[in-house]
């Protein structure tokens, strides 16, 4: 059986974190809580370690998973180039609930799949998650669940639907809205990717109205809310 270690007990943190930290090195995929739902997590760097990741998830190539980063200063190393426009929404949101897809760095070997050149990432807002990528570096994560089920909010709920298809399990009790991250495609922003403009792929935890905040027009209009 996977082991499930309750980070709410100090020794069972320690015993987890060096297990979880052994598991990404061996390209294993663990269960780990973020600031909106729990997630499945393996070596971003590592081809056999993101394929086990869709394997668990039940997901093809055609659905890459972000990618998480334990600080914004990790952002340049994992993207093509940081426009003025994302730095103000990382300044705003991280760490936090947007994830921010830009044109990926093309001198980085890995694969997360059918990406289109592009990467999605996101520094989280919890403090276990965070302690685990300064160690690991950034870290390929989708919701702790298998594709068309409901994301797991705590350990409990990722166990009955994953079970032994991960390593570990680390454990921090419910979290703190269940609500998923907002993802936003960012990737015009770069000079020569045409018009500039951000548009909203998956609206979650930050709102369009808190995103029109920092961007202004520069964030596209909702079509459903056009006007006919």
């Amino acid at each position: 059986m996977s082991p499930v270690f309750d980070c709410r007990d100090r020794e069972q943190m320690l015993a987890g974190m060096r297990q979880a930290r052994q598991a990404i090195a061996r390209g294993e995929v663990i269960v780990l809580p973020t600031d909106t739902v729990y997630g499945v997590a393996a070596d971003a760097f590592s081809h056999d370690a993101v394929r086990g990741l869709l394997t668990v998830k039940g997901r093809s190539r055609q659905q890459p998973p972000p990618v998480l980063v334990g600080s914004a200063q990790a952002l340049p190393a994992l993207v093509e180039q940081v426009p003025e426009a994302v730095e103000r929404l990382v300044e705003r949101f991280w760490p936090g609930a947007l994830t921010i897809v830009l044109p990926a760095q093309p001198a980085l070997t890995w694969d997360l799949g059918e990406t289109r050149g592009t990467v999605a990432v996101r520094q989280p807002d919890h403090p276990i998650t965070l302690e685990l990528l300064a160690e690991t570096g950034p870290l390929a994560v989708s919701s702790a669940n298998l594709t068309g089920k409901p994301a797991a909010t705590d350990a409990s709920s990722a166990r009955r639907m994953l079970g032994d298809s991960v390593s570990l399990y680390l454990e921090d009790g419910p979290v703190k809205t269940g609500v998923a991250s907002t993802i936003i495609d960012a990737t015009s922003l770069v000079p020569g990717r045409g018009e500039p403009a951000v548009r909203v792929l998956r609206l979650g935890a930050i709102s369009r109205g808190e995103l029109r905040e920092v961007l202004g027009d520069l964030l596209e209009d909702d079509p459903e809310e056009a006007t006919p």
